[in-house]
């Protein structure tokens, strides 16, 4: 049986909060409102902190095209670990019970699926990326040539400046070290003429 991958899933993650400064103290607000083929959603967050951690709320508000509303509240513990230069990062701790043990794990990014929001671990979820090469490279390498040429072209719109002072920027020599792959993937399978 295949797994779900994660990248189809709605998530939110510490490192969106804190960019967004709701880690300050106590913030909330609406972060999301999206349509989709099931109807309207929006996603509303507060955070409330103390000097324990904290305690993260998100709500959806689901219209799923009748007039029905359903509504889904969570609150999901917050915790901290020092930071080696000073600092805290923040933790969701993952709060789905599954085959009747509670998982309690200390993550980054929380999944909604359904009606519930919990860890990949908890979901067993995959990326997308981990499944890409697997799919046709091994039958099929010209694929995989292609998937090179898709990530030098979106590199290739981040290069705005490719040398400064005579050396390569940093988005140049990601843009050269795709080139290096490219050229070795080709001899590897032949592809070169």
């Amino acid at each position: 049986m295949s797994k779900i991958e994660a990248d189809d899933l709605f998530k939110i993650s510490t490192s969106f909060l804190k960019k967004h400064g709701y880690f300050k103290n106590w913030l909330a607000g609406t972060i999301a409102s999206y349509s989709s083929c099931s109807g309207k959603s929006s996603v509303s967050v507060e955070v409330v902190m103390r000097e324990d951690g904290g305690c993260f709320r998100i709500q959806f508000i689901q219209n799923r095209g009748t007039n029905e509303e359903t509504n889904f509240d969570h609150q999901i513990p917050l915790t901290t670990t020092p930071c080696r230069f000073g600092g805290r990062r923040y933790w969701f701790k993952c709060t789905l019970y599954k085959n009747d043990r509670y998982c309690g794990k200390r993550v980054g990014v929380l999944y909604k699926r359904g009606d519930y929001l919990a860890c990949r671990h908890c979901f067993n979820l995959t990326y997308s990326s981990r499944n890409e090469n697997r799919r046709h490279v091994p039958l099929f390498p010209q694929f995989g040539i292609m998937d090179i040429e898709k990530k030098i072209a979106e590199q290739q719109k981040r290069v705005k400046v490719p040398y400064y002072r005579g050396r390569p920027t940093k988005q140049q020599r990601k843009l050269d070290r795709l080139w290096d792959e490219y050229v070795a993937f080709a001899k590897r399978y032949n592809l070169l003429e």
